[in-house]
């Protein structure tokens, strides 16, 4: 007897790539938390039994260890941000993109916080070093957002945004969340292309050189996506 297959319905397929598509929602969650966990243990452990400086590592004060540290921290906003967004809208192209950010950033972290590792260099700037002081010529002053009483409501960097930017993110839904986050991720790649071509100019570690280039060629083609992605909602980057 010759068996019969039954034919695929065209609406079952769509819905299962729909939902392989919106699963990380659940597995990328597991494994960033686990990441995040990780550094977290690492740093802590550093805290009680600092390893001592490994031999031949870029100095604590050098443009290495500085966007090791800083963009570690920018990095982490945006995949907080991408999460945040991820339940705050359905459409399938935002979610994409937030997947694809928390994804590449999250790992690039990983990086970053490893080198530091290896290197025998604190994960945290010592009180006098303010954020992008690496950078020279007035880069730790470049956060903004700064209140009257000096508090930078959570903006440490360029790009990054502020606690009350976060928490309303986190209200908003639909097109408003949509717009909203296309336009903080806008300003963060800003902030973070800055910082990348910085060190691609002042780091003396190749690898790490190489990551920076990556990041202002891969952030800078999510600009052009994220400026279209504006204009289709009828609305355009923060000035």
């Amino acid at each position: 007897m010759t068996g019969t297959t039954e034919p695929t319905d065209p609406a079952t397929g769509a819905e299962r790539r729909k939902t392989a598509r919106v699963r990380w929602a659940s597995g990328a969650a597991v494994a960033l938390a686990l990441l995040f966990a990780g550094a977290a243990a690492v740093a802590s452990a550093r805290e009680d039994a600092p390893a001592p400086r490994a031999a031949g590592a870029p100095a604590p004060d050098s443009a290495d260890a500085g966007f090791a540290r800083d963009m570690a921290v920018h990095h982490q906003q945006a995949v907080e941000m991408s999460f945040i967004v991820r339940d705050r809208t359905e459409d399938e192209d935002v979610r994409r993109l937030a997947y694809d950010i928390a994804n590449t950033q999250a790992n690039q972290r990983g990086m970053l916080l490893g080198w530091l590792d290896l290197w025998g260099l604190p994960k945290v700037a010592g009180g006098d070093d303010p954020p992008m002081a690496w950078m020279g010529s007035g880069g730790g002053h470049q956060h903004g957002g700064q209140h009257a009483d000096g508090d930078t409501d959570g903006v440490l960097m360029a790009g990054m945004a502020s606690r009350a930017e976060l928490e309303r993110l986190a209200r908003l839904d639909g097109e408003q969340a949509e717009v909203f986050y296309l336009q903080l991720m806008t300003d963060h790649h800003k902030g973070g292309v800055a910082m990348a071509e910085a060190c691609a100019s002042r780091c003396t570690v190749p690898v790490e050189q190489r990551l920076a280039r990556g990041m202002v060629e891969g952030q800078q083609s999510e600009l052009g996506l994220m400026r279209d992605m504006l204009t289709e909602r009828k609305a355009r980057p923060r000035t």
